[in-house]
């Protein structure tokens, strides 16, 4: 893990009228690591990722990345500065097969005779080779249309399609274990250490502590919009970081 952080948040406030949503918050995410951002609902995860990729402008607060400050006014800026996300949702268009996934919006292209067309051929072999060189992933087919998939190959084509960028450094994954049975979650935890191992950073947010032992190499705490704490898991326990969720060390 890099010495100085990819990614730093400072004083992060953000504000949707009379409703303070982030309160003064800190963030710092390494290359080569996985930050996990937990916390109860509302307590301003969601938020935070949305001004770290664009979606929303902090009311105050300032984001650097590699030391550079930086004012993301799109989400399109966010991805040209290398930081992309992964909803829970996926975004897949399900009738689709995993190529037209990949290269959706983005289609590759040839001109025969003056004419441009689809370029499927290349379309397929990148996705193939994606799916294998960064994430150790090979589909049976790629012909199948992408709702026939399990969820973790799902989320396999969705996190290929982020990483195809070569300029991409930073992933945020939403809730990428949501809804899935311990085999798929067992599988989409080592996607994630795959993307970490290629020098990424990797800011997860999750509810399953358990998932966020397995993976993260620190947790940062969020609780009423403002980070309460952030800990190494080697130094830490679920059962710990429970209790910065839940403010027990406030109730005792």
């Amino acid at each position: 893990m890099a010495d100085t952080p990819l990614v730093q948040m400072t004083g992060i406030t953000k504000r949707f009228g009379g409703v303070t949503a982030l309160q003064n918050v800190d963030l710092t995410a390494y290359a080569g690591e996985v930050l996990a951002i937990v916390g109860d609902n509302g307590a301003g995860k969601s938020t935070l990722i949305k001004v770290l990729t664009g979606v929303y402008q902090p009311t105050e607060g300032q984001i650097f990345i590699d030391g550079q400050k930086v004012d993301f006014s799109s989400h399109a800026e966010a991805i040209d500065a290398g930081i992309d996300a992964v909803y829970q949702t996926l975004a897949l268009a399900d009738h689709l097969d995993p190529a037209a996934n990949m290269f959706l919006g983005n289609e590759l292209t040839k001109t025969i005779f003056g004419i441009e067309i689809l370029d499927n051929k290349r379309m397929r072999s990148e996705t193939e080779r994606v799916l294998m060189e960064r994430l150790g992933v090979k589909l049976k087919s790629l012909d199948a249309p992408t709702e026939s998939l399990s969820g973790g190959q799902r989320q396999a084509v969705a996190i290929a399609r982020a990483v195809y960028s070569e300029g991409l450094r930073v992933l945020v994954m939403d809730e990428p274990t949501a809804a899935l049975g311990p085999q798929e979650t067992a599988r989409t935890l080592k996607l994630i250490k795959n993307v970490k191992a290629q020098g990424l950073a990797v800011i997860l947010i999750s509810h399953s502590l358990d998932d966020v032992f397995e993976v993260s190499d620190r947790v940062h705490v969020q609780r009423r919009g403002q980070c309460v704490g952030v800990v190494k898991t080697s130094e830490s326990s679920t059962q710990e970081v429970l209790g910065m969720i839940v403010g027990a060390e406030e109730a005792a």
